[in-house]
């Protein structure tokens, strides 16, 4: 016998959880299925709308006013600005933790590669970092974390002209965490204010890591730490690095495995929980059953295909990074329903064209209806109780946009409020 739901959604990133969630709060019985761990914890925890044009201009400062400008298919203009602008305020309720929602100019932050990054979400522990800020900056890196170069980013955030002066220090973590240590390792250990050896005698880790940096500051007024600092309560970490200090402290986003990120994913699955979603992760969605409508899917546990039905069905599986689409030497392909993905190869090139523009590669993906239902073509299924969300969409260019986290937002959130509204 099937599992059954009002609404299943297939992928378990931000578009899928933003989807599972939008549905719940529409009032349906949702159930998310997904593969693998979501990748926000690769991800830095920022969430981007819109940095950059589709032509590469910018950063910009309001995105929601370049949206209307987009090219014909990109997922923004297939949703709409005030559903971009609806699906935020979804995002702002169920992660209250982030900052940004008050306006709708980017922010622009300092990265861990020392360039400045133009974001509409950021979490409370990057605000005291803004590169508007003027106040003087003093970066500390960890010996031990060579993925974060303080000297290195100050000089070039000094070299992009920030309003305030920066210097880069680089100290010993307090403890004898080994080199290859995992930022929760960092986490833990300042979470919980354990003691650290220093000098032969026990010290709480975060009064030993204000020790190593006190004698440091030259006046700055503000101290950039790499985003280590905490899990399970990060602000008052920074509260209390920042009394002994005597400064401002924030975090600075980082490549991954990301604190941040991970941050991110649980407050998103605290929400789902709130909202009854039932979660099934591990196990991946191998095959359907459906010719105008998707009526079961299969999902391969312990050896066993356990169908699951559903009135309605959101697919957010990722896009070339995350599987979600693949790609063979007959071409690109969505690997889960077989939704036809456009791409210069197959016989429909004229979509390519259409829809994708310069720089194909790099939007390819499912292409959908203004109802964010995949496209029938090249004789694959049209399925009319089925949308797609997230990276699994072509049309745009996340990376030169810096516009995945947004689209994946929008996109998910739109897809699982009309399939709930839908399901029967």
């Amino acid at each position: 016998m099937a599992i059954e739901s009002d609404v299943l959604v297939v992928g378990g990133g931000l578009a899928g959880l933003t989807g599972a969630l939008s549905a719940a709060r529409e009032g349906a019985d949702v159930r998310l299925v997904s593969y693998k761990q979501s990748t926000l914890r690769q991800a830095s925890g920022l969430v981007d709308v819109l940095g950059y044009t589709a032509d590469g201009d910018g950063p910009l400062t309001d995105p929601f006013a370049a949206i209307p400008s987009l090219p014909e298919g990109h997922p923004y203009r297939t949703v709409g600005v005030e559903t971009v602008r609806e699906a935020l305020a979804l995002f702002d309720e169920a992660v209250p933790t982030y900052e940004g929602g008050h306006t709708d100019a980017n922010a622009l932050l300092p990265t861990h590669g020392g360039t400045v990054k133009p974001t509409a979400r950021y979490p409370a522990g990057a605000r005291a970092g803004l590169a508007s800020d003027d106040r003087d900056t003093l970066l500390v890196g960890i010996e031990e974390m060579v993925d974060f170069d303080a000297p290195h980013v100050a000089a070039h955030l000094d070299a992009a002209g920030v309003p305030f002066d920066v210097r880069g220090e680089t100290i010993r973590f307090p403890g004898d965490l080994r080199a290859d240590a995992k930022v929760t390792r960092y986490a833990k250990l300042l979470d919980t204010n354990g003691e650290v050896a220093v000098r032969g005698r026990k010290v709480p880790a975060r009064d030993a890591l204000a020790q190593r940096v006190n004698p440091l500051l030259e006046g700055e007024e503000r101290v950039g730490f790499p985003a280590i600092l905490g899990d399970d309560d990060p602000g008052a970490i920074r509260a209390a690095l920042g009394e002994k200090l005597g400064v401002d402290v924030f975090e600075v986003p980082m490549g991954p495995p990301s604190l941040p990120g991970l941050r991110l994913e649980d407050a998103l699955f605290d929400a789902l929980d709130d909202a009854g979603v039932s979660i099934e992760t591990g196990n991946p969605v191998v095959d359907f059953d459906g010719d105008d409508r998707v009526e079961r899917v299969f999902v391969e546990k312990n050896g066993a295909r356990i169908p699951n039905s559903a009135d309605q069905y959101v697919l957010a599986t990722g896009g070339f990074v995350g599987k979600g689409v693949e790609s063979d030497r007959d071409g690109v392909f969505e690997p889960v329903f077989d939704c036809h993905v456009p791409h210069a190869d197959d016989r429909y090139d004229w979509f390519e064209t259409e829809l994708f523009g310069d720089h194909a590669f790099a939007r390819y993906g499912v292409a959908t209806d203004d109802d964010l239902r995949p496209l029938d073509a090249s004789e694959r299924p049209e399925f009319e109780n089925l949308r797609a969300a997230g990276s699994v969409l072509g049309g745009y260019d996340f990376a030169a946009e810096k516009s995945g986290s947004g689209v994946s937002i929008a996109t998910g959130y739109a897809a699982g409020q009309r399939a709930a509204q839908e399901a029967r």
